[in-house]
C-alpha cells in the first residue's frame, strides 16, 4: 500500500509554515499573498525548488511593469542544467529519463545518462558547427525523444530553439522560422500518422531552399533510419560522441533573462508573433506549475522519481514544452508520436490508455477534445488494460464539458472498484482518493503556462476549473474595465508573471508586443481590483483574450476565445493564416471562418467563401478548398463546412466582422453584435442570420 498521500501544494504549504512563518487559513489566503507580495512569492518558489546560481540576484522583482518586468537580475540559470542535476538520483532510482513509443508499435527507453551523454554529444557537435549564444536552432521533427535531445543540446550552449510539428504545411513552417533567421535547422525524413508513412524529404529541401541563414541541416531518419541527404549531417553521427569531452561537458550559466526559445501564437492579422521566452522565467514557472498545481511528483516518490508523466501532444503545441517541463523535476516522461485516435479507416479511442497501461503511466494528460472523443466512441477503459496507477487526468486545449468530465470519473470509479476486488492489483488503487483527480488547466503558448488549474485538496465541479494559479493575479473585467465575480468577462492579469515573453523577435520599437496584449487595458485603464469606482493607477495589464468567469467559490469557467483566433483541438492558428492559403486559389475572392468551440460543445468551423463569377462550389473544389489548408497548415484547420456566400460582412475599414459573425452563430441576436453603421456592406447580414437560424435548428435535432 502506498503511504499517506501529501500532494505536492501541501508540502510547499508546511515548507512555508516552517521556513517562512506563513500559514494560511485557506486557498483564497494564499493565492492573495502570492499575487501582492510577488518577492516573497517567487523567491519562495526560488528557494523551495533550491534553484542555484554561481551568482547572487539582487533583487526578485527589480522592475514592476508590463510589459519589461525585470526578474532576478544577476542571477545566472540554465534549463539544461536543472533538468541534468537529476541524472544520477533518478537512473539510481531505477526510472529511464523518457519512455516513448509511436505508432507502429517502436517502444524505447532513454535513460538518464545516456540522455545525458547525447546532449553532451550533440551540444559539442553544434558549438563545432559555430553556433554562440543567441543563435537559433530550428526544428522540423515529431514527439521523438531526439526532439527533447536536440533542445537540451540548444539551450545548453546558450542557442536558442524553436520547433514546428511536421504535421504542418511548408508556407506554415516557413512563415515562423523566416522570422528568426535560424543558423542551424534539424529535420526529419518523415512521420507516421493515421497508419500512413509520410515523407518530408521534399518539404525539407523547400525549407533549406527558403531558409538561407541556415549554415548546417541535422537530419534525423525517422522513416528510414539509413537515409542520407546531400549536405546534411546524420544524427547518428552528432550523437554518438562518447569521450572525455563529452563526459566533462556542462551546460553554460547564462543570464537569468537569456533567451530559452521562440514559439508562435497566431492571431487574427499578420504573420504568427513570434515569443521569446527566458530560461530563468520558464524554470521558475514551469516547476510551479508543474508541481505545486498539477501535482506531478507525487509524496508516494520523493523527488518526483517513480512518477510516470504523459501528456499527449505534437511538437506544434505548447503542450509538448509543458511535457518536456517534467524532466525538470526528475520525473519520467513518457510520450507518445501518431494518432492517438487510431486512422480514418480505423478509428482506436483506446490506443492511447493501452498505452498508459503498459508503460505503467501516472498522471495522463490530453487535450478535451481527447477525452470528448473517447466518450463518442463508448469505449470502456477498464479493457485498455491496467489503469490503476493513473492517479490524475490532465486537460487543456479547449474547456471540459460536465458530461465527459462525469464520464470519465464514472470510469475510473468502475476500475478502482475491480482493482480493490482484484487481489493482484489491489495495492496500486488508492482507497484514499475515491475518484480520479481532473485537473483542468487553462493557460497559452503567449507566457508557456496556467492562468487557472488544479488544486488537489480543492473540491472538484465537473466542466470547472478549481482555481486561480500562484503568481497569477488574473480578474474577470467587464466591458468597463470593473472586475466581476459570477459573471463572464475578458480574461486579464494585473500583475507581470516571470514566464511573460521578453519580447517579440523583431519587434524593435516593442509595438507589436503592446497591441497583441495590452492594447485593451493600457497604462491607466480599468478601475481598480475590487471593483472600487475610482481609475486604477496601474501599468498596462495584460488581455489574454478569453472569456472567463470566477465563481464566488473560487472555481473559474473558461468560455472560449474573446477573439477571433481559431482553437482548434488545442492548436491555435491566425485566421489570417488560412485566408491566406484560401484565398491563393483563383476560385475563391474573399472568405470568413469562425470557430464555435464555447463551453464544452464540439468545434464546429465553417468556412464561407466568395466565388469568381463563373465558379461554382461543387465537390471538387470543396476538395481542392480543403486540401489547400491541409497542405499549407495542417489537416486540424480544414473547415466542417465550406459555404458560398454572396458576401463577407466588413467594418468600414476593410475588416473581416469575425467576432460578430462568430456570436451571431453561437446565438446571440444581430443587434447585440454588430453595429450596421460602422459596417461597409450591412445588406449582407440577413443571410448570415438566416444561416444561424437553419443551423441552430440543426444543431436541435
Amino acid at each position: 500500500m502506498h503511504p499517506p498521500y501529501l500532494p505536492q501544494i501541501r508540502l510547499y504549504q508546511n515548507w512555508l509554515r516552517e521556513q517562512r512563518g506563513l500559514q494560511f487559513a485557506d486557498y483564497d489566503a494564499l493565492w492573495r499573498w502570492s499575487t501582492t507580495d510577488l518577492d516573497a512569492f517567487w523567491q519562495s518558489i526560488w528557494d523551495y525548488f533550491d534553484l542555484q546560481s554561481p551568482t547572487p540576484h539582487t533583487a526578485v522583482l527589480a522592475k514592476n511593469t508590463m510589459p519589461g518586468a525585470q526578474w532576478f537580475p544577476g542571477a545566472q540559470v540554465n534549463y539544461a542544467r536543472q533538468v541534468l542535476r537529476h541524472a544520477d538520483a533518478a537512473h539510481a532510482a531505477g526510472q529511464p529519463a523518457i519512455i516513448s513509443r509511436n505508432e507502429k508499435g517502436q517502444h524505447h527507453e532513454l535513460p538518464w545518462p545516456e540522455l545525458r551523454r547525447q546532449v553532451a554529444s550533440l551540444a559539442l557537435h553544434l558549438k563545432a558547427q559555430g553556433v554562440q549564444p543567441g543563435d537559433r536552432v530550428a526544428a522540423y521533427l515529431p514527439n521523438v525523444p531526439e526532439a527533447m535531445v536536440a533542445f537540451l543540446a540548444t539551450v545548453s550552449i546558450g542557442g536558442v530553439w524553436s520547433i514546428c510539428a511536421p504535421d504542418m504545411g511548408t508556407h506554415a513552417v516557413l512563415d515562423r522560422f523566416r522570422q528568426i533567421e535560424p543558423k542551424v535547422l534539424i529535420a526529419v525524413d518523415g512521420v507516421t500518422y493515421g497508419g500512413r508513412d509520410l515523407d518530408r524529404l521534399a518539404v525539407l529541401a523547400e525549407l533549406r531552399a527558403a531558409l538561407p541563414s541556415v549554415r548546417h541541416t541535422l537530419l534525423l531518419g525517422n522513416l528510414n533510419a539509413t537515409v542520407s541527404v546531400a549536405d546534411c549531417a546524420d544524427w547518428r553521427g552528432a550523437t554518438v560522441r562518447n569521450d572525455a569531452e563529452t563526459a566533462a561537458f556542462e551546460p553554460l550559466w547564462l543570464p537569468f533573462d537569456h533567451p530559452l526559445w521562440v514559439v508562435y501564437s497566431s492571431g487574427t492579422t499578420g504573420l504568427p508573433k513570434p515569443i521569446v521566452h527566458g530560461h530563468g522565467g520558464m524554470l521558475l514557472v514551469a516547476l510551479q506549475l508543474g508541481a505545486l498545481h498539477n501535482d506531478v511528483g507525487c509524496s508516494y516518490a520523493p523527488n518526483s522519481l517513480g512518477e510516470r508523466y504523459h501528456w499527449y501532444s505534437s511538437t506544434g503545441w505548447v503542450m509538448w514544452n509543458a511535457q518536456m517541463a517534467g524532466l525538470l523535476s526528475g520525473t519520467t516522461c513518457v510520450i507518445f508520436d501518431g494518432n492517438p485516435g487510431g486512422s480514418k479507416e480505423q478509428p482506436d479511442w483506446g490506443r492511447l490508455w493501452r498505452f498508459a497501461a503498459e508503460t505503467g503511466i501516472t498522471y495522463f494528460g490530453a487535450g478535451a477534445a481527447f477525452y470528448a472523443n473517447c466518450m463518442k466512441a463508448d469505449i470502456t477503459l477498464r479493457d485498455c488494460g491496467d489503469l490503476t496507477r493513473i492517479r490524475a487526468l490532465g486537460t487543456t486545449g479547449s474547456p471540459l464539458s460536465p458530461e465527459v468530465q462525469q464520464w470519465g470519473t464514472a470510469q475510473f470509479r468502475d476500475i478502482r472498484r475491480r482493482a480493490v476486488e482484484t487481489p493482484a492489483t489491489a495495492g496500486l488503487s488508492t482507497p484514499a482518493q475515491p475518484d480520479v483527480w481532473w485537473n483542468n488547466i487553462s493557460g497559452g503558448t503567449d507566457f508557456c503556462g496556467a492562468f487557472i488549474g488544479g488544486h488537489r485538496e480543492l473540491p472538484q465541479v465537473p466542466g470547472e476549473m478549481q482555481c486561480r494559479m500562484l503568481g497569477a493575479a488574473v480578474e474577470s473585467w467587464n466591458a468597463e474595465g470593473v472586475p466581476v465575480m459570477d459573471e463572464v468577462g475578458e480574461l486579464v492579469c494585473t500583475q507581470p508573471i516571470p514566464s511573460m515573453p521578453l519580447y517579440l523577435w523583431g519587434d524593435k520599437d516593442g509595438s507589436r508586443y503592446l497591441s497583441s496584449y495590452f492594447d485593451m487595458y493600457p497604462a491607466g485603464h480599468g478601475r481598480q481590483p475590487g471593483g472600487g469606482d475610482g481609475p486604477a493607477s496601474m501599468g498596462a495589464v495584460w488581455r489574454h483574450g478569453d472569456w472567463l468567469r470566477i465563481g464566488s467559490h473560487g472555481g473559474c469557467i473558461i468560455y472560449g476565445r474573446s477573439d477571433a483566433t481559431i482553437n482548434r483541438h488545442g492548436l491555435r492558428m491566425g485566421t489570417s493564416e488560412i485566408y491566406s492559403a484560401v484565398e491563393a486559389l483563383p476560385e475563391v475572392l474573399d472568405s470568413l471562418v469562425v470557430d464555435l468551440e464555447y463551453l464544452g460543445r464540439d468545434s464546429y468551423m465553417p468556412l464561407f467563401v466568395v466565388l469568381r463569377p463563373g465558379s461554382t462550389l461543387d465537390d471538387a473544389l470543396r476538395d481542392r478548398i480543403s486540401a489547400a489548408i491541409r497542405i499549407s497548415l495542417s489537416p486540424r484547420f480544414v473547415p466542417d463546412a465550406i459555404v458560398a456566400v454572396a458576401e463577407v460582412p466588413r467594418t468600414l475599414s476593410g475588416k473581416k466582422q469575425e467576432l460578430p459573425i462568430k456570436k451571431l452563430l453561437l446565438g446571440q441576436p444581430i443587434e447585440k453584435v454588430v453595429n450596421k453603421d460602422a459596417m461597409a456592406n450591412p445588406g449582407c447580414l440577413a443571410w448570415y442570420v438566416d444561416f444561424a437560424a437553419r443551423h441552430a435548428a440543426e444543431s436541435a435535432a
